[in-house]
Order: C-alpha cells, then sequence, then structure tokens
C-alpha cells in the first residue's frame, strides 16, 4: 500500500508553505509539537497554495455555505499536513491518526458542524487509508475564530520516533 507521501503525489497535491502571518504578528507555540511518539496539532485554518489564510471568511450558515465550510475543512487538512511534513520530514513517520477536534464558525441555530468537518476527515482518510487514517472526532459550533475563519481545527497523531 503506497504510503501517505506517495499518495499526495499520485493524487498531484502540493502542500502549502507555512501559513503568512500579519506583520507584527507572533505566536508564542510551535504549530507542531512532538512528545515522544506524538506530535500535538495546534489549530489550524485553511490555506491557499501561497500560504495565506484562504477564505470565504465568516459564519457558516449565514456568509459561508456548507459547500464552501467543507471545502475550507479540506484545506485546513492540507495546511496541518504542510505543518506535519515540515516538523516530521515525512509524513509516513505518522501511525495512527488518534483524535481530531474541529471548531466552525457557526451562524445562530446551525447544526451541521459533522457535515463541514467531513471535508477534513475525507481527506485525511483519503491520504492515509482506513487503518492509519481513521479518527476520533469532535465538530463544535463556536461563536467566533480568529479571522473570522470559518473553520479551525487541530488534532493528535501517533508517530514512529
Amino acid at each position: 500500500m503506497p504510503g501517505a507521501e506517495e499518495k499526495l503525489a499520485a493524487l498531484g497535491i502540493v502542500l502549502p508553505p507555512p501559513l503568512k502571518l500579519p506583520p507584527g504578528m507572533v505566536l508564542p507555540f510551535p504549530w507542531v509539537n512532538v512528545r515522544g511518539d506524538r506530535a500535538y496539532i495546534s489549530g489550524h485554518g485553511p490555506q491557499e497554495p501561497d500560504g495565506s489564510l484562504a477564505g470565504p471568511f465568516g459564519a457558516v450558515g449565514d456568509s459561508v455555505s456548507l459547500e464552501e465550510a467543507r471545502a475550507s475543512a479540506r484545506k485546513v487538512g492540507l495546511s496541518m499536513l504542510g505543518s506535519l511534513q515540515r516538523e516530521l520530514g515525512s509524513l509516513d513517520r505518522i501511525t495512527g491518526w488518534c483524535r481530531v477536534h474541529g471548531m466552525v464558525n457557526s451562524a445562530s441555530r446551525f447544526t451541521q458542524t459533522p457535515a463541514v468537518m467531513n471535508g477534513f476527515s475525507d481527506l485525511i482518510l483519503e491520504i492515509f487509508g482506513p487503518e492509519v487514517g481513521r479518527h476520533a472526532r469532535t465538530a463544535i459550533g463556536v461563536a467566533a475564530l480568529p479571522f473570522d475563519l470559518p473553520v479551525e481545527i487541530e488534532a493528535e497523531v501517533m508517530i514512529k520516533e
């Protein structure tokens, strides 16, 4: 079975570079924190191929449609994979996705947060397969997210040391 790196190449997927932060903004934490056989991934947002934040921006169920939000969640996955690749050297070091926590910038009464998060989960399962890619997941609606992002996701993976 092909590894994650080979699968990305076969699909023609190019991962985005590090996030371009606004001038003067400094983050006091790493995007990926490796501790033994685990990598804890800080909350990521969707990125464009040039590293900038990807729109549309706003609340899902209001200014952002369900389909747009699902596509944003997939872009969050690509952003996260880029961070993991830079930190680990290869995505093939990932032996299992443990948990995924998704936060969806939700309009009042928007209840389809799991459907938004499927954009992320489908990508992970496509790249890593059902054994390595399966994960526990939370999908919650929140009143706001940084930069008015529609979705932010954090995760934990097991890795080969």
